[in-house]
Formats: structure tokens, sequence, C-alpha cells
């Protein structure tokens, strides 16, 4: 791997990451394109992941520092039982609706029946499949989740009489807070991304809250928190993965800190773009890209598997 190809893959991640068109789908893709085995990058791939948490932790460090300091103050009065259920703060709430909402991903260790697999490694059979049908199928996926989504926020947005009751103005209406079972329910949501590429973690989560009716700039916020301990989980996942593969660390350090730079970069600058698009209502435009670009490799891969070569590189699929 070149320091270019790092540099391209560090972008492709740093926007992906963030933005609701899948990051896994993109650098399948990338990886496809430019001919390399992602099988042979595991350590490449888990500095890709460092990098985009660093972005999403510099982003969100005022809220990110507040909870860690608002859970060790919870812990100190649950010993010394001044704790209640009743009174919780917007920090205390988030915790634990974040707990909660991380739950579904111990699923991914549940083993496969009559297979030596578990429910995790299903992600690496799809991604590392010579082909992009899956991907390509899940990307499609993730444009009708995110039209799903924008549907729901405007139904959000027509709640007209509870909604002026508490001040809010149009756009910026849905509930404030997440219960146990919405964080429940985005948390399944996240699950799901992980297994298939191309269903984007970010888009999917953000409409799953929209349906449950949460406001769209806190829904996001959530998504994003949220995705700090997932990442961070992959991370170390695709590092055991690295340290028991050999191969995982036959690669340049220097190409791998230009990928995690640049990934660190954009990854920063892609969530002030999300953020942007979704409070603008400008969220068509990633349903039409999602759509378009799962389309385009859905006939590529269908391509592929008739001619049994890869149309980018004229290497064998198998």
């Amino acid at each position: 791997m070149t320091t270019l190809d790092a540099i391209i893959q560090g972008i492709v991640q740093g926007l992906t990451e963030f933005l609701p068109v899948s990051s896994s789908g993109h650098l399948a893709i990338t990886q496809h394109v430019l001919g390399v085995n992602g099988e042979g990058n595991l350590f490449f791939n888990v500095m890709l992941h460092l990098g985009t948490l660093v972005a999403v932790i510099a982003f969100y460090h005022k809220l990110v520092w507040s909870l860690i300091k608002e859970f060790f103050l919870m812990i100190k009065d649950i010993f010394t039982g001044k704790f209640s259920f009743k009174n919780l703060s917007y920090e205390r709430n988030l915790i634990f609706m974040l707990i909660i909402g991380l739950l579904p991903l111990f699923t991914m260790f549940i083993p496969i029946p009559g297979t030596d697999m578990k429910v995790k490694d299903l992600a690496d059979v799809f991604a590392g499949s010579p082909v992009l049908l899956m991907t390509s199928i899940c990307l499609i996926i993730t444009s009708i989740l995110l039209t799903i989504g924008i549907i729901c926020n405007k139904r959000n947005s027509k709640s007209s009489y509870k909604h002026l009751r508490n001040g809010l103005p149009e756009g910026e209406s849905g509930k404030e807070s997440y219960t146990a079972f919405d964080a429940l329910c985005v948390g399944l949501m996240q699950a799901v991304a992980a297994i298939f590429p191309g269903i984007s973690r970010s888009g999917s989560t953000l409409a799953v809250g929209e349906m449950r009716g949460i406001n769209k700039q806190k829904a996001l916020d959530y998504t994003f928190v949220l995705g700090i301990p997932s990442i961070l989980a992959a991370a170390v996942l695709e590092g055991v993965d690295a340290i028991t593969s050999p191969e995982g660390f036959d690669i340049n350090i220097a190409v791998v800190v230009a990928g995690m730079l640049v990934s660190a970069i954009v990854g920063y600058v892609s969530i002030l773009i999300f953020k942007w698009f979704l409070k603008t209502d400008k969220m068509l435009i990633f349903v039409v890209y999602t759509a378009i670009i799962g389309s385009v490799f859905l006939v590529v891969s269908i391509m592929e598997l008739n001619s049994g070569v890869n149309m980018f590189t004229g290497a064998p699929l198998y």
C-alpha cells in the first residue's frame, strides 16, 4: 500500500464514518477499486477507526468530559445513598441511555449454530466478499432508511400544539430526551449496521431516533456520542485480529500515520457537514447519493459475477 492509497482510504473513512453513507461500504468499494486486500490490512483499518474516534471526541469533548465527571459523581451518590432515579439530570439520563443503547452490541458475540463463528464474524464474511453484491444492496437500504427518517422528521415537526407550548420552532420539534425503549431501538439498529457493510451506522440510527419522535439534532448528537464506545470496540476487535494475524502489521508506519491523521481531520469536518445538512433539511442529497452508488455497484457486481474478474483491476474474483 502506498501513502496515496492510505490518504485516499483515510479520506473515505473520515467522511463516511459520520456522514450517513456507510464507512464500511465505502471502504469495501474503495479497496475493491484499488485492488487492496482488506484482510491483509487489519492494523491499518484499526488506525483509521482510531482516527475517526479522535475526531468525534474532539468535536464533543465538552459533553464527553461532562458525562465522565457525572458518571463518577453518580457512582459516589450510589455508594453514599444519595442517588435517585426520580431526579436524574440530563447528563445522568444520557449515561443510562448510552448504556442501554450499547447493550445490543453484546449480541455480536452470540455463537451461530452449526458453525464455529459468532454473529460478529458475519461482518468479516460480508466485507471480505470479492464481489460487492451485499454492500450494494445495503447501500440502497440505507437510502430507504434515510427517506423514512426524513418523513418522520416532518411528521414530528407538524405535531403543532405540543411544540408551540414548548416554544420549539418548526423543524426543531420532537422529544428532547430518550426513553429506555428509544435507546434500545437505536442500539439494535447499530448492531445491525455493524454486521452489514453498506448500512450506515450514523444514518440508520438517526433514522430510528426520528422514527421514535426524537428531535433530529438530539438524535444526531446521541448517535455520535453512542459511536464513541462503538468505534472503540470495533478498533479493539480489529486490533485483536491484527495481533493474531502476522500480515496485519506488514505495513509502513508512515503510511499508517498518514491514513490516521487524514481520517481524523476529515472526520471532524464531516461531523460539521452532517450537522449542517440536517439543520438545513438537505438530507435528500444523501438519499439520492446512496441510492445511486448502491445501484451502480449492484450492476457492477452482477457484471463481475458474469465475467469472473474485477472490472477495475482485471484480477480474478476467486
